[in-house]
């Protein structure tokens, strides 16, 4: 049986649609696991019952995370936020963590779970943490933007054995101050956390880069996927 995957969804606001990049559940899916994409629902009993169906959950890239969750107030326009989803993920991310069960964050992903913990965020890089390191890129999103620090004796490290790596990088929020019990992962050349862990959790891992792009041509995304996948097995 393979381990399954409770995949966060993305919303579309335009369309008023839920909407899915595939390499995240293709990049799942070629290191074992059955990827399954959640509908937005703040049901707990309905919540419940879909989490009882996986072994681990994806928190995957997205609208910004509200500002309100983190105590402050919206800067700019440039902030574009989804309550519904943040409230989904709240439930699906507190019952994982009551659960022992596998966590990976992507992208949205380590600024929620950094956010859900207790930390905060730079709501827009470009005015709030001026920078020569490209953070938002432009396509092709495979190709790496900048390189990160891998810190010594953190899981990362132990899993990609490189004390430095290359990153692909599309992304104007970033990780400020850490949440409570978590520990950095990764560095970013002008100084952003660019990866995170929480030690006392089974597995609880995130990335500010992008892996789901970049799977097919870079060993470390698949070395991530997988790490992840074999933590449910």
């Amino acid at each position: 049986m393979k381990p399954v995957v409770g995949v966060m969804p993305l919303w579309d606001e335009e369309r008023e649609s839920i909407w899915m990049l595939p390499g995240y559940l293709e990049g799942l899916s070629a290191c074992g696991a059955l990827p399954v994409v959640f509908p937005f629902t703040e049901d707990p009993q309905d919540i419940a019952q879909l989490m009882a169906q996986c072994d681990g959950f994806l928190f995957t890239g997205g609208q910004d995370v509200s500002p309100q969750l983190y105590g402050e107030e919206t800067l700019s326009d440039l902030v574009e936020t989804y309550v519904q989803r943040d409230r989904m993920e709240q439930i699906v991310l507190q019952k994982a963590i009551a659960q022992d069960q596998p966590v990976l964050g992507i992208c949205r992903g380590i600024q929620f779970i950094n956010v859900a913990f207790g930390g905060t965020l730079y709501q827009d890089l470009p005015t709030q943490h001026v920078s020569t390191v490209e953070h938002h890129q432009q396509a092709p999103y495979d190709q790496s933007s900048h390189e990160v620090e891998i810190c010594a004796g953190t899981p990362l490290y132990e899993c990609l054995q490189s004390a430095r790596i290359a990153v692909n990088s599309y992304h104007h929020q970033a990780v400020k101050t850490l949440g409570d019990g978590l520990q950095a992962m990764a560095i970013s050349e002008d100084g952003l956390i660019e990866a995170l862990h929480m030690p006392e959790h089974r597995f609880l891992w995130a990335v500010q880069w992008h892996p789901e792009f970049s799977y097919q041509r870079d060993k470390n995304s698949r070395k991530i996927f997988a790490a992840f996948v074999n933590a449910m097995c």
